[in-house]
Parts: C-alpha cells; structure tokens; sequence
C-alpha cells in the first residue's frame, strides 16, 4: 500500500513538471519525433519529471509483487486527487464542476476496488503464458495507435473546437496499459538468487521489448498530448483507460481469481463499471481556458 501510494505522487510529481515544461517550448509534432526528443532533453525541468515517473516505475514494481492486479489499479487511481490538486496549485488548470463530478466518481470506484480487498483470499499471480499476453497486447497496442492517428487528423480540422484529450488519453492509456502488464510480467523475474538465469528467462520473455515498445511510443505520443491538452483531465483519462485495462484484462491473463465472496466481487465489478460509466460520459470539447503553448516569435531578416 504505501509503495502505491509513493507511485501515485511520483507520477502525479512526473507529469506535471513535464506539463509545465512543454509550456514553454514550441510545439511539437509526433512525426518530428528527434526534434520533439532534442527539446525535451534540453529541458531540465522535463528531465526532473522524467526522473519522478521512472521512480514510479521502480515504486509500480514492488507493488505488483505484493498486490493482486486489480487491487493495485484500484489504488493508482487514488493518484488522480494529487494530480488536480498539483495542476491547480502549479499549472492554473481549472477544471469544470462537470470534471469535478466525474472525479469523484472514480474515487468513489477505487473505494469500491479497496474495499474488496482480502488479505487472506487474494492471490499475487507471478506468470502468464506469453501466447496469450501478446495476444491481448499486440491488438491493444496497434487499437492505440489508430485512436492516437485519428484524433490528430480531427485537430487539424478548422473550426473545430478544442478537445478536452479524452481521445489522446484513450490512446495513451491503452499503450501504458499493454507496458503495465509488461511490468507485471518482469516483477515476477525479479529473485535475489539465480540473478543471471533470471535474467536470461526475462530476455526470452515478450516483457522488455514490450516495454521498450510503449516507452517509446508513449514518450512520444504523451509528450504531444500533453502539450495541447490540459493534464488535469487527459492524465485521469489515461489513468482510468490504464487501470481498466490492466485490472480486466490482467487479471484474466495472470489468472488471479476474482472474490468469491458476493460482496466483495459486487464491490470490485460495480468500481470498475462506475470508472467505464464515467470515462464514456467525459466531455469531449474543452471550454476552460489553458495556458498558451509558447511559440517562437519571427523576426524580420
């Protein structure tokens, strides 16, 4: 509980300082992705942010070895409350009375999610066939891509209004979802006996390529979306995908059993289908005021 905890604030921490770095570069475009890299790593501040969400990744680790996948996403929802309060206090966001709502709709979903927690009954899986891990990633990871591909050809469009990101943050939570579950899959490689066997068994294993697949894509296609849309609202859409995700589909993959007490199973099924209501009921258009993206001023030769 505490490692999840210490996640959700370096997440929180990580995506805001890359948020308010990007404020202050020229935009960016996901088909010039050397120069959207150049200007990030030129960016202190966005190498602190990275910092904090790499120290999330090592802090998600040691949560998915004691934690069942579903209880674990429960608790990483938790994380959306620092990060409305974060953007509030460091990058003016303002978010409606709307978005409030549907926020604390998802914290009441991951009370729902820890109060069926178990002790006792809940299992901790440490392996899934890899066959049926990529194909539940493969599918989700290309579905991401489309989405991500789709929504910036409808940005480009005149007259259109502005999007809230719920599209981007679709897309980026199915990307992060598939890396979740690739985190899963190497936190049951890690021993402190056998290191070198381990270590080849891993190699051998579709988890670090997956993870250096959604690193990549994600840094690119987060960084993008990040820039253009307020992080109050597209990181809660890319968490709530994320969760979702990794929640389903994880628990099926790694075969952690569902609660077998009623109440329990009534409680984790009704969180997870209030966080699906929520997501799907999200404005798509934005009307609150976000900070302008800094552009570079032409001068006169």
């Amino acid at each position: 509980m505490a490692a999840a905890l210490l996640a959700n604030v370096l997440y929180s921490t990580g995506f805001v300082l890359e948020k308010r770095a990007l404020a202050a570069m020229p935009e960016v475009d996901i088909r010039r992705p050397a120069r959207l890299l150049r200007l990030v790593l030129g960016s202190p501040l966005w190498i602190g942010g990275s910092l904090s969400l790499a120290a999330g990744f090592g802090a998600q680790l040691a949560v998915y070895r004691t934690l069942p996948i579903a209880a674990a996403q429960g608790i990483f929802v938790s994380g959306l409350v620092i990060l409305v309060l974060l953007s509030s206090r460091l990058l003016g966001e303002e978010t409606t009375g709307r978005e409030r709502y549907a926020l604390g709709a998802i914290l009441a979903a991951l009370l729902m999610v820890v109060l069926s927690l178990s002790e006792d009954s809940d299992t901790v899986s440490r392996s899934a066939p890899a066959p049926l891990i990529l194909t539940v990633c493969l599918p989700s990871l290309a579905l991401g891509i489309w989405l991500y591909g789709a929504a910036e050809r409808r940005s480009r469009h005149r007259h259109r209004m502005p999007s809230t990101g719920v599209e981007y943050g679709v897309a980026v939570g199915l990307l992060y979802g598939v890396s979740s579950l690739a985190i899963k899959g190497v936190s049951s490689y890690l021993t402190t006996s056998g290191l070198g066997g381990a270590v080849v068994d891993l190699l051998r294993s579709p988890y670090p390529y997956l993870l250096l697949f959604t690193g990549a894509f994600g840094l690119v296609m987060s960084q993008a979306a990040l820039q253009r849309c307020r992080a109050s609202l597209i990181v809660p859409v890319c968490t709530t995908v994320t969760s979702l995700f990794t929640a389903v589909l994880g628990t099926l993959a790694f075969g952690e059993a569902l609660p077998h007490d009623p109440v329990r199973l009534a409680l984790r099924l009704a969180g997870t289908a209030l966080a699906v209501s929520v997501l799907l009921v999200m404005p798509k258009h934005d009307t609150a005021p976000q900070p302008p993206v800094a552009t570079k001023e032409l001068t006169p030769p």
